[in-house]
């Protein structure tokens, strides 16, 4: 099922790839230190996997082969990126135990997926990271995965062991299914550590978290429960999950509200989105509020209307991307208690142990800044952990860069600002190079806007 480019993270694009079999043509030979070592790696707790030692592991190479899903990336990046290439090494494919079968990439419909990129030639470092939305394994290859190779990193990525518009029905409990996304990031990277060392004779010296919208959200989990694994994170946008709110289920109602005509811009306003996003709605409104709203109000809180989605999201494109009309009087604050303990057990306190560094748009038409970073920044800071977060604003910056096609004047893409950000990020992990005070990037009145952006001079300090 398709929509359109700017495809919301929740990937309602569900395709199916091919077993890979033989090495293809474009496949190089183990030999000289390519691949090398390819035979001892296994990944830890992997009930199957399979490798291919690759000429090339990056997008450029990979796309329209079994080693990635370019449809599954559809609208995270702007047309005309450039994308770094030629990076051989071995790309391995697997899965472990899991239960679902949500994701039949590969044909194997089997759940908690993961794809562990070695290059040849490896800087000692490794990068991990979520599916953003209910995409896949593969759908961050060209927003992150390209860059992280080309600097010499190890990757590994996680369809975080449920995916699609139906995830929600994984687990038993109301938030098992979200739940399982940070055990099997926190599984993947232990794997994937054991891997880079047998592959390389010595584990990772540094190893990265990081991802896009749920993705960012993983990042930040994993920094406040599991920081003896990582050596620091950037997250980009990231969702926010708190007990008592803010979260999805705080500001989503008043856009279903607002699409069925129930509401108006102060409501909006209201709930934190920005001024001057209001030219994103009508896509938003086609594309993301309503089945966002649903399916995480169905994760958390399946008693609201169990009619809608019921048995699923939908059976045809309208019908998934549809809201429910129960959905525009949700009020999560009136909720039962189990509800908030849901939520709970899956939600962010700001105790982050690592440095962490925060992109966020400020014209973000799903996840508004103002409900989201800014408040977690707070929370970082209220927990006493404001030392080890960095939070910059991408002036422009909406939730996905494809969005940029079509408003090329008033949007920019966050990627390049991400890329810049990394290297802050490793320069400070590394060199104990003191990263720039909060700031707002700003958007450049010509130039290179889709390629270029440097996160350290801003339109504001703080």
């Amino acid at each position: 099922m398709r929509v359109s480019r700017g495809m919301p993270l929740i990937a309602l694009a569900l395709v199916a790839l091919a077993v890979p079999g033989p090495a293809p043509a474009w496949a190089t030979p183990a030999g000289d230190g390519h691949c090398a070592g390819q035979e001892r790696v296994h990944v830890p707790g992997a009930a199957f996997q399979q490798s291919a030692c690759l000429g090339d592991l990056t997008t450029s190479a990979l796309a329209g082969t079994p080693y990635t899903d370019m449809a599954d990336q559809a609208g995270l990046t702007a047309q005309g990126t450039r994308h770094p290439s030629g990076v051989p090494g071995t790309q391995f494919d697997g899965y472990f135990p899991d239960s679902s079968h949500f994701n039949a990439t590969h044909g194997w419909r089997h759940d908690a997926q993961f794809v562990i990129r070695l290059p040849d030639r490896w800087n000692g470092g490794l990068v991990v990271t979520g599916a953003p939305g209910t995409r896949k394994q593969y759908a961050t290859d060209a927003a992150i995965s390209d860059q992280a190779l080309a600097q010499g990193y190890a990757y590994a990525a996680t369809d975080k062991g449920n995916s699609g518009p139906d995830f929600y029905r994984d687990g038993i409990r109301p938030g098992d299914a979200v739940a399982e996304w940070n055990s099997r990031t926190t599984q993947l990277t232990r794997a994937a550590g054991r891997a880079v060392a047998q592959r390389y004779g010595h584990a990772p010296r540094r190893t990265y978290m990081t991802g896009i919208s749920n993705g960012g959200y993983l990042t930040r989990w994993q920094l406040e429960n599991h920081p003896e694994l990582y050596d620091g994170g950037l997250d980009w946008e990231g969702a926010l999950w708190t007990r008592e709110g803010p979260n999805l289920l705080t500001s989503l109602p008043t856009t279903v509200a607002r699409t069925l005509g129930r509401a108006g811009d102060e409501d909006m306003y209201a709930v934190g989105f920005a001024r001057g996003s209001e030219f994103l709605w009508p896509y938003h409104e086609r594309a993301y509020w309503g089945v966002t709203q649903k399916i995480y109000r169905a994760e958390f809180d399946p008693s609201y209307d169990p009619g809608c989605p019921g048995v699923s999201a939908g059976s045809t494109t309208e019908q998934i991307l549809a809201p429910c009309a129960s959905d525009a009087a949700y009020d999560y604050a009136s909720r039962p208690a189990s509800v908030h303990r849901a939520v709970a057990r899956v939600a962010l306190t700001g105790r982050i142990g690592r440095p962490l560094i925060t992109l966020h748009g400020d014209l973000d038409a799903l996840l508004p800044k103002a409900a989201d970073s800014d408040v977690y920044a707070r929370m970082i800071d209220a927990s006493g952990r404001g030392r080890l977060h960095r939070s910059y604003t991408v002036v422009g910056g909406t939730h996905v860069d494809g969005l940029y096609d079509t408003y090329p004047e008033r949007l920019r893409p966050i990627l390049p600002c991400y890329r810049s950000a990394f290297d802050v990020l490793t320069a400070w992990v590394e060199r104990g190079s003191r990263p720039p005070a909060d700031h707002a990037v700003g958007r450049p009145a010509s130039g290179d806007v889709v390629d270029s952006c440097t996160v350290g001079t801003g339109t504001t300090g703080q």
